[in-house]
């Protein structure tokens, strides 16, 4: 992001707390007009409840503080009615499970026409038209039939495919998806995210893609957000987070990831794993979350460390003991693991353009 290009979407020193326990720390990002970011980590890490507080979507029993600056204007600090006057237009959502985001007793057409006139000025009639015109962009085969269908009625993918025409319903600047495929199989995941990915780029939205597929990410985004523990563990370019992780946490999520590919080599061996289990909110010890297992841990890390410069264009890392960056020649040379392909900055997948 140039630095005469306002974020679209810049969250400050969020922080997420049910009663005194915090349950997200001190997060932050921002996210420049049309780019594509990726927040990855293990379940627990925090990656929901951070798109959750982008929208507005906290449970009554979760408090938010920092900042949630979308187009300069922060969501946080507005009444519900205001808030809600951004939410599906400014930024909108894509939910991991469409079944319990769409209404089961509503036409999905009624509701994809009910988000446009929510905020658009226009009649009932053209809502249904703009229902089915979203439909036929989401590639439904027979849209106007379709939008007649009940979420019960279609399958996952279709469901998502839904979600994603919602979601682009009133050109929104800012798209969360979050883990839009772990319910699919891979190959409707793969027709999903391949869909995800051209109707962002016609909108040129900005895209926050949630997930704990680390080779997902990669394929789909220009910069990367690793969190753990409620926390930022590192930050940076793909290529670069890829190429050289300095957090112990992203070189062990690399490598098991990395193992998965099913080469003849790889598959007779014993895969990697990362000894352990996220903590919960509750136990999480003080100071740096992923000490109890990390093997570099020393008395320093029981201190929360600052997300300070790792090298590389905007590469942070929050830990004491980082990793080495590996011997080559430049980090631009440096070739990511077997298996994982960083989409290469300012990319758009082959055949996209903007509309």
């Amino acid at each position: 992001m140039s630095a005469q290009t306002p974020p679209v979407l810049s969250i400050r020193g969020l922080t997420i707390s049910r009663g005194p326990l915090p349950l997200v720390s001190d997060v932050g990002f921002d996210l420049a007009p049309g780019e594509r970011l990726g927040i990855i980590g293990e379940s627990g890490s925090g990656k929901t409840l951070t798109a959750l507080a982008a929208m507005g979507l906290l449970p009554a029993s979760l408090t938010a503080a920092g900042q949630v600056l979308v187009k300069g204007q922060d969501l946080l600090s507005m009444a519900e009615r205001d808030r809600c006057e951004y939410r599906g237009s400014a930024i909108s959502m894509v939910f991991q499970e469409p079944m319990t985001a769409l209404n089961p007793t509503m036409r999905v057409g009624k509701q994809i026409a009910e988000a446009v006139r929510a905020h658009r000025r226009v009649s009932a009639a053209q809502a249904r038209s703009r229902a089915i015109e979203l439909l036929e962009r989401a590639e439904f085969t027979d849209p106007a039939r379709q939008a007649r269908a009940y979420p019960h009625q279609l399958s996952g993918g279709q469901r998502q495919r839904v979600m994603l025409a919602m979601a682009i319903a009133c050109d929104p600047a800012v798209i969360l998806a979050d883990e839009p495929t772990t319910a699919l199989d891979v190959t409707v995941q793969e027709q999903v995210l391949a869909l995800m990915s051209r109707l962002v780029a016609e909108e040129d939205s900005a895209l926050v893609l949630i997930s704990h597929d680390l080779a997902i990410v990669s394929g789909m985004c220009e910069r990367i957000v690793v969190m753990y523990g409620g926390r930022v563990a590192e930050a940076g370019r793909t290529r670069d987070v890829l190429a050289a992780p300095r957090h112990p946490y992203t070189a062990a999520l690399i490598e098991t990831s990395a193992a998965l590919t099913l080469d003849s080599d790889r598959s007779r061996a014993v895969l990697p794993s990362i000894s352990g289990q996220v903590p919960s909110p509750a136990t999480l010890p003080a100071g740096c979350p992923f000490q109890a297992r990390c093997e570099r841990a020393t008395q320093a890390c029981e201190s929360v460390p600052a997300l300070v410069p790792a090298g590389g264009d905007d590469h942070r890392v929050a830990c004491f003991h980082p990793v080495a960056v590996p011997a080559a020649s430049s980090r631009r040379d440096t070739v990511p693991p077997r298996g994982i392909t960083p989409a290469p900055p300012g990319s758009r997948p082959p055949g996209e353009g903007t509309r």
